[in-house]
């Protein structure tokens, strides 16, 4: 590639968080360049934040159908889109794009049901077009030496995994005394699906045992409940999970877990040792063993694995978070998408980044908790 990538965005105008968030992931490595979006379902507030991001008003859209058309019809049009719309409409928008033969990066979750993202499964393979999911906890250095650990058998035989993923943001609307956020659309079921806690942060918990691990999840048995009251969607989910090889598991989310914040957490115990990685502390991955004292591994070392010493950009002792991480999963695709344009053959091993069938797999994950639940926590089989 003799330039940068050209990249658009659905959603994310003006007050959008997450949006803030793709844009400087995509940015920080100098690859990629917004050329284009479609920000809201406003024109005129699409138009805004156009101008904040000072873009170029053609390429302005007040609706990301007429987007995909025009920018499909360019000789410079864009090389991927990136979606950060609510998550009712993240089928509609990624069909779009994936019909016009435009790459998609696609926020989490993947669709509204499992239906639809095996739908986008099924054109992603039809059209070829490159399909990536952020979930962006992948791009940790860390968690990347935690996978290069599990994968060259270092902790043995896995028996047990513990993941959690409690926040405590949401208790004061249990009693009626707070005015979290909540209330937003993410308790909407016409808008977030079928689940809020697990779907929003439990299916972040489930990707991460499956990105480290490479295990599916068989069967699991969930408990679902909306301890706030009036709400028809969760606030907080505990699965007991039985994963492929016999491996035994907890997967836990919540969001009425008082005084936590963002407390994702992972441990994976095997024979021979076990380790765990702690979201709010991400620059460590401690390693335990039976008859040895434990051992902090700190990114940025030389001691390290290719692949978190290559998703590290500063010298130890200087702490990357979750901007970088987000960035990393932004330059795994930018790389696929540059090969796929220069008619380059994807690396041994392909790229690393959380792809549609990942997607899928969190889809499937979501209505077999909820299933569960509904059916007084009953062994439910994923639908993969």
């Amino acid at each position: 590639m003799n330039r940068k990538l050209r990249m658009g965005m659905v959603g994310g105008g003006r007050g959008a968080f997450i949006g803030q968030v793709h844009r400087m992931a995509a940015n920080l490595d100098g690859k990629i360049e917004l050329v284009a979006g479609a920000f809201s379902s406003n024109p005129e507030k699409s138009k805004l934040s156009g101008e904040d991001f000072f873009l170029d008003p053609t390429r302005v859209y007040g609706s990301y159908e007429e987007m995909a058309k025009v920018e499909a019809a360019r000789e410079d049009g864009i090389d991927f889109v990136s979606i950060v719309v609510q998550n009712h409409l993240h089928y509609a928008v990624a069909k779009i794009f994936l019909e016009a033969g435009i790459n998609v990066i696609c926020d989490k979750p993947l669709a509204l049901s499992l239906e639809q993202g095996k739908e986008l499964r099924d054109l992603v393979e039809k059209t070829g077009v490159i399909f990536a999911l952020t979930h962006n906890y992948t791009g940790y250095p860390m968690v990347k030496e935690a996978r290069r650990m599990l994968q060259d058998g270092e902790l043995g035989r896995i028996l047990k995994i513990v993941a959690e993923y409690p926040q405590g943001y949401a208790v004061g609307d249990v009693e009626g005394e707070g005015s979290s956020a909540i209330a937003n659309w993410r308790a909407d079921p016409k808008i977030a699906g079928i689940s809020n806690c697990i779907g929003d942060i439990g299916t972040h918990a489930h990707n991460l045992v499956k990105y480290i691990t490479g295990l599916e999840v068989e069967e699991l048995a969930a408990e679902l409940t909306a301890f706030i009251p009036g709400r028809e969607l969760d606030d907080d989910g505990n699965c007991l999970v039985r994963f492929e090889q016999g491996v035994k598991g907890i997967i836990y989310a919540s969001q009425i877990s008082n005084g936590d914040e963002n407390n994702l957490n992972i441990r994976i115990y095997g024979t021979k040792a076990s380790l765990e990685w702690h979201q709010e502390d991400p620059n460590d991955l401690i390693v335990k063993f039976a008859n040895a004292p434990r051992k902090t591994y700190r990114r940025g070392n030389n001691y390290l694995g290719a692949a978190a010493q290559a998703n590290s950009r500063t010298p130890f002792a200087h702490p990357e978070g979750f901007i970088e991480a987000f960035a990393n999963v932004y330059l795994a695709v930018a790389a696929a998408i540059a090969d796929k344009i220069d008619g380059k053959p994807a690396p041994e091993g392909g790229y690393d980044y959380p792809t549609v069938e990942d997607g899928v797999a969190g889809m499937a994950f979501i209505k077999a908790c909820v299933e569960s639940s509904q059916n007084n926590a009953a062994w439910t089989k994923l639908d993969l």
